[in-house]
């Protein structure tokens, strides 16, 4: 199921694993399940088991919106010593009709803040149902790609996108991933970290 890449574990003998950071929802933090059924536990424990260049940290709550993780990200960077932090927030807003512009400055302003502490940023492309309106739908869209390019930063493809479509693998309220979704999410997010990811020399 996992595949290391050879380059990145034999840097790694000689360096510290970095540490990313996932400021997310209820998507990514567990929600109808045991923290320990969740991708992101997944995803870590295959990572330690494996020596990966890098390790997981995650900060998500459910019911997070963008507004939320900016109200919290300055006191989790000062706890944490993070090298990456992974932005997965922005379903809420659009899941209560919230302005795309809001949630566009909120991200930028989180994506300001981290990189003021010289961390590096993904951002998850987020995508919510049809039945908003097309209009709001195609707003809602465009916000993430936009703040990628105004940001410079790398946009991640939304985990769900391939999760939703298929009613085995959601819960019953149609909107959250079950624990059988969970193992396909963690593969779609390690393909996509192990080719974002970037060990520094002096790491």
């Amino acid at each position: 199921m996992f595949f290391t890449n050879s380059s990145q574990a034999s840097e790694n003998q000689f360096s510290e694993p970095l540490s990313i950071l996932i400021l997310g929802d209820s998507l990514s933090a567990s929600f109808g399940m045991k923290e320990n059924q969740g991708w992101v536990y997944q995803l870590n424990q295959a990572l330690q088991q494996q020596k990966a260049p890098y390790t997981l940290i995650n900060a998500s709550i459910s019911g997070e919106t963008t507004a939320g993780g900016l109200t919290r990200l300055p006191r989790i960077l000062a706890k944490q010593n993070i090298d990456y932090l992974l932005v997965e927030l922005g379903g809420n807003d659009g899941l209560r009709g919230f302005p795309p512009s809001v949630i566009k400055n909120n991200l930028l302003q989180i994506i300001q803040l981290a990189q003021q502490k010289s961390i590096k940023v993904l951002l998850m492309e987020i995508k919510i149902p049809p039945n908003y309106g097309a209009r709001y739908n195609q707003l809602f869209n465009q916000t993430f790609t936009k703040v990628a390019n105004i940001s410079d930063i790398n946009l991640l493809s939304f985990f769900m996108e391939s999760i939703a479509i298929r009613p085995e693998l959601m819960q019953s309220d149609g909107i959250h991933p079950n624990i059988k979704a969970q193992p396909l999410i963690v593969t779609l997010m390690k393909q996509q970290l192990d080719s974002l990811i970037t060990l520094p020399l002096n790491k």
